[in-house]
C-alpha cells in the first residue's frame, strides 16, 4: 500500500475532511488532494506531523510493504487531543451568547463615561445651568469612573466564566465528538443571516453616527455642538455594542468550528497579536487621558479612539505579514 493510500484511510478513519487536515498541518487542501491522489509526496517534516496526528509509525508512512497500522507508543490523537461533547459545546455557546450582551453593555458604558464630563464642562464653561468649572470636573469624574468600575467586574465575570473554554483560543488540539459538529454547523448556518443583518445595521449607525456634529457646526451656538457630540458618542457607542454582540456570538461557532480565525493557521498569529494589542490600547488610553488632563481638552480627545480604532486593523495587518513572512523563513 502507497503512501497516498495510507493517509486516505486514516484521515477517513478519523473522520476528517481534506480541510480538516490541512488545517490541522498548517499546510493548503491542494497539498494534501496531491498526497493523496499520489501527485506528490509529503517532506520529511510532514510526514513527521502525518505520524504524530495519526499516531502511527514514519516506517508505517514511508515503507509500501507495511500494510497493516503500526501504533507509536503514545499516541497523539488519544492522548493529547481534547474531546469536545455535545453537552460541553451547548453550554459554552449558551455562555458565550450571554458574554456578548454583558460585554457589549461594558463597552457602551466605557463609551457613555466621559460624555457627563464633556458636557457639564461645556456648560460650566458657557454658564449653563450655574455651575462652576471645579463642580462640572468633580460630578464629570465621578461618573465617569462609576461607569468604568461599574463595567470592570462585568469583563471580569466573562473572563472567569469563560476560563474552562479557553483551550478553544489557544494551541491546544481538541476534536469535536460525534454528532458535536453537524449541530454546531447548523446553529452557525441559522445564525449567519442575524449575523449580516444586524453587522450592517450597525456599520450604518457607525457610518451616520457624525451626522449630528456635523450638522451643529453650522449653529453659532456651542453648547449646542456639544450636546451633539454626546448624541453621536451614543450612536457610536450603539454601533460598537451591535457590532460586539454578533461578534462574539459568532466567533463561538468559529472556534469550535475552526473555522475563519480560528484555524490552526490563524491562531499562531494570536499570540504576536494579543502582544501587541494589550500594547496599543495601554499607549492609546494613556495618551487619551494624558490629553484630557494636562491639556483639559476633554471634548475633542476622544478622537484619539477614533483615529487609534482605524490605524489598529492597518497594525494588526502588519503583524499577520510579519507573522507569515516569518513563518516561510
Amino acid at each position: 500500500m502507497i503512501i497516498a493510500d495510507k493517509i486516505i484511510r486514516l484521515r477517513k478513519k478519523k473522520g476528517w475532511s481534506q480541510e480538516d487536515l490541512a488545517e490541522k498541518m498548517d499546510v493548503s487542501r491542494q497539498a494534501v488532494s496531491k498526497w493523496e491522489s499520489a501527485q506528490t509526496i509529503p517532506d520529511l517534516g510532514n510526514i513527521l506531523v502525518l505520524s504524530n496526528l495519526f499516531g502511527v509509525t514514519t516506517d508505517y508512512l514511508l515503507k509500501d510493504e507495511i500494510e497493516d497500522e503500526e501504533f507509536t507508543d503514545n499516541i497523539f490523537d488519544n492522548a493529547r487531543v481534547k474531546k469536545v461533547a455535545i453537552e460541553e459545546a451547548d453550554t459554552y455557546l449558551k455562555l458565550r451568547k450571554q458574554a456578548s450582551w454583558l460585554i457589549a453593555i461594558a463597552t457602551f458604558l466605557c463609551i457613555l463615561s466621559p460624555i457627563t464630563l464633556i458636557v457639564l464642562g461645556a456648560a460650566s464653561e458657557f454658564s449653563v445651568f450655574g455651575l462652576t468649572e471645579t463642580v462640572a470636573a468633580v460630578i464629570g469624574l465621578v461618573v465617569l469612573f462609576a461607569l468604568i468600575l461599574c463595567a470592570v467586574p462585568i469583563y471580569l465575570l466573562c473572563g472567569f466564566k469563560n476560563e474552562p473554554y479557553a483551550f478553544l483560543d489557544k494551541k491546544i488540539a481538541f476534536e469535536l465528538e460525534y454528532g458535536v459538529r453537524i449541530m454546531v454547523a447548523e446553529r452557525h448556518r441559522k445564525f449567519r443571516s442575524t449575523y449580516i443583518r444586524w453587522n450592517i445595521v450597525a456599520a450604518c449607525i457607525c457610518i451616520f453616527s457624525p451626522v449630528p456634529l456635523i450638522v451643529s457646526a453650522f449653529t453659532e451656538n456651542e453648547m449646542v455642538c456639544v450636546l451633539m457630540l454626546a448624541v453621536t458618542m451614543v450612536l457610536a457607542g450603539c454601533g460598537a455594542s451591535i457590532f460586539i454582540v454578533v461578534g462574539i456570538q459568532n466567533a463561538s461557532f468559529q472556534k469550535l468550528l475552526m473555522e475563519g480565525e480560528y484555524t490552526e493557521q490563524e491562531k499562531s498569529k494570536s499570540s504576536l497579536r494579543e502582544v501587541i494589542g494589550f500594547a496599543y490600547w495601554g499607549i492609546l488610553i494613556a495618551v487619551y487621558l494624558a490629553w484630557s488632563f494636562l491639556a483639559n481638552q476633554w471634548h475633542i480627545s476622544w478622537l484619539v479612539f477614533a483615529v487609534g480604532g482605524v490605524l489598529f486593523s492597518v497594525i494588526m495587518n502588519i503583524c499577520d505579514y510579519i507573522a507569515d513572512k516569518y513563518k516561510k523563513n
